[in-house]
């Protein structure tokens, strides 16, 4: 099973929804830099369960341990490793469907690769995995932070299934108040109207047993020129597959994205001026990336998500011995519609990206330098 990511800066994850508990060791951090754990803690708040009637009821407080790699709040140049206790297991929720396959859910893709399936949740397929991605995007953002200050991500629901926010309003967002924004939002748009129809449309499906889904939009900025590893490596082939990871995910475009296909290249083309002694473009549909390297403008990305697989309605399906049934369960914790949650999910992952990248244009810097 595959739970790394990343070439310098390296995350590998661990634990299931209903074993002892969830976390992540970080390799390749440099030795000495602070690391602040409430900021990681912070992160997590924002992705843990029981957040409000739009969010699983599983009761967590996800509170961070950390197990190696830190002292006296520095990096000792080895692995950190951060840990989260599981504390409301519940898996007599699960006894009624650890006999079928799940429709939408991973319960017979990962019996034909595995040969065995965790007996309660999804085990590494659960959204609880992403636990440990959140408490690495803390500590990366961080690590970050103390080389490109003006670095920023900031991400929010931009639709629930045909509700969605105006592009008008994205278009005349302030990026430095737009965090607060979304999390004033119960379902983390910035737009108080929109956030309101969509909390009626999620409550209603929740209260018909079904579950919606939709796009989330991601805006980094203070990402430097020249970051990004062509051919194979391209920055936005990177985040494609970070955000790609994410459970529930089904769609990535970034820049105009599917839009660009019906634009001209004589529309699509991002002029190139000069402002403020600083080369730049007119617009940016390239999402700030232009042959798979930064180029210093704003990184714009959607990541869309399906709806959410555990529905309590009549579902056809069949059984592990392979009988077709009628399945529907009786009991779960589950989220009517999984992107208030996924927001800092979204974020986390491309900050590991950006995070690795900006490791990998440093450790290339000297032969840089003699080039030039």
């Amino acid at each position: 099973m595959s739970s790394s990511f990343g070439q310098l800066f390296r995350v590998t994850t661990f634990g299931e929804s209903h074993g002892p508990g969830v976390g992540v060791v970080i390799d390749g951090i440099p030795g000495n830099m602070a690391v602040d754990l409430s900021v990681v803690q912070e992160w997590l708040n924002r992705r843990r369960p029981g957040q409000s009637q739009l969010t699983s009821p599983r009761a967590e407080q996800d509170l961070v341990e950390c197990l190696s790699g830190l002292e006296n709040g520095l990096t000792l140049g080895g692995p950190v490793t951060l840990f989260v206790r599981n504390t409301n297991i519940k898996p007599d929720d699960y006894k009624d469907v650890s006999q079928v396959f799940r429709p939408g859910h991973a319960d017979f893709t990962t019996l034909q690769k595995y040969g065995v399936t965790a007996t309660s949740g999804g085990g590494r397929a659960s959204a609880r995995e992403t636990i440990g991605r959140v408490a690495a995007g803390a500590v990366a953002w961080q690590m970050i932070r103390c080389l490109h200050k003006d670095f920023e991500i900031v991400g929010w629901v931009r639709s629930v299934k045909d509700i969605c926010v105006d592009q008008s309003i994205e278009d005349n967002l302030d990026l430095c108040a737009t965090t607060s924004l979304v999390d004033k939002s119960e379902v983390r748009c910035p737009d108080i109207s929109t956030s309101q129809k969509m909390i009626e449309a999620i409550m209603n499906a929740k209260n018909h047993g079904d579950s919606l889904g939709g796009t989330i939009r991601c805006v980094i900025r203070g990402v430097p020129a020249g970051l990004g590893e062509p051919v194979f490596d391209k920055l936005e082939a990177d985040l494609a597959k970070a955000v790609m990871s994410l459970p529930a995910t089904k769609g990535f475009e970034i820049g105009s994205g599917f839009a660009g296909t019906k634009m001209m290249g004589s529309e699509h083309n991002d002029a190139l001026i000069r402002k403020d002694q600083k080369i730049t473009t007119l617009t940016n549909r390239s999402g700030g990336i232009v042959g798979g390297i930064s180029n210093g403008e704003f990184i714009t990305f959607n990541v869309a998500f399906k709806p959410v697989s555990t529905i309590f309605k009549s579902q056809t399906t069949v059984d592990k011995q392979g009988n077709e049934v009628t399945f529907k369960p009786e009991r779960g914790r589950h989220d009517p519609c999984v992107l208030p949650r996924a927001v800092p999910m979204v974020e986390a992952m491309a900050t590991l990206v950006i995070a690795d990248h900006v490791l990998r244009q440093r450790s290339m810097s000297p032969f840089t330098n003699l080039l030039t």
